[in-house]
């Protein structure tokens, strides 16, 4: 498998609105609220950076530089890797217009992405195959295996690290959490089903497998490994479910509120949402 030509960009770049392609990302927030996806990718509201947010960004950064290098023929040290991810912190902060409620707090989180990407680097095999690809930007047309209807329109996604395995490539994703349990299969389903979809349409190989490695930011940080089959027909069949009634939405400008237990955790809930008149 060859995957010497995906590298990591922002499609946000060279790309227009909401219509001009689908991700895993865009697809999930519709799911969950469509007046919160109006928001934020038609409207255009800025949502400022949250602390725990930019940790796990911070983390994925210091992941990312390790597997590249690795890619080089370069085994980092744990304290090569953490020495680059604090460096690389003030002027990530600058970036993001990151607002930190006290010196104390930055210093806190970052301390607190060290310890979880010098536990991930403890955690992991050291026999692990070199990677084949990381942060992968992938993009491909969707059309649907069931049908061989092509919906017109691409499906994009940036994948943080595929490894060769004996029986196929595995794709992997880093989730920081901050409690350990296993994850919910089907709230990541979309996410794992488009990856799958992607690795398979650029490369005609099918993954052996897919796994959400999870950062749990404990006092003593653990690293969580948790294994999923690869995608069958049923996962497509419902993730082209899913994008059909998302296009739909879209062409029809239906963006209703969808009130549930995400409102806990959405930057909207007490501002936008509570003034919306329908």
């Amino acid at each position: 498998m060859s995957l010497d030509l995906l590298t990591c960009r922002s499609f946000q770049e060279h790309r227009g609105g909401p219509t001009s392609y689908v991700s895993s990302t865009r697809l999930n927030l519709w799911l969950r609220c469509p007046l919160a996806f109006r928001l934020k990718y038609v409207d255009g509201v800025e949502v400022p950076t949250s602390p725990a947010l930019f940790l796990g960004k911070m983390v994925h950064k210091a992941l990312e530089y390790y597997y590249r290098q690795q890619q080089l023929g370069v085994r980092l040290a744990a304290g090569e890797v953490t020495r680059w991810l604090e460096a690389s912190w003030p002027e990530a902060v600058e970036a993001d217009t990151i607002r930190f409620e006290s010196s104390s707090q930055q210093r806190q989180c970052c301390r607190q992405a060290v310890d979880l990407v010098r536990a991930y680097l403890a955690w992991v095999p050291p026999d692990e195959p070199q990677p084949a690809a990381v942060e992968a930007a992938m993009e491909a047309p969707l059309v649907d295996p069931a049908t061989g209807e092509d919906l017109g329109i691409p499906l994009v996604g940036i994948v943080d690290l595929v490894v060769d395995a004996p029986g196929g490539p595995v794709i992997c994703d880093f989730k920081t959490a901050a409690r350990s349990g296993t994850p919910l299969e089907i709230s990541h389903e979309i996410q794992l089903s488009a990856y799958a979809y992607l690795l398979r349409q650029l490369t005609e190989t099918t993954e052996s497998g897919l796994e959400i490695r999870s950062l749990i930011k404990t006092k003593t940080p653990r690293i969580e490994r948790h294994p999923y089959p690869a995608r069958s027909e049923r996962h497509f069949r419902r993730l082209f479910a899913a994008i059909r009634a998302y296009l739909d939405g879209l062409e029809r400008g239906q963006f209703l509120f969808r009130p549930g237990l995400a409102c806990s955790f959405c930057d909207h809930r007490d501002t936008h949402c509570r003034d919306w008149q329908g």
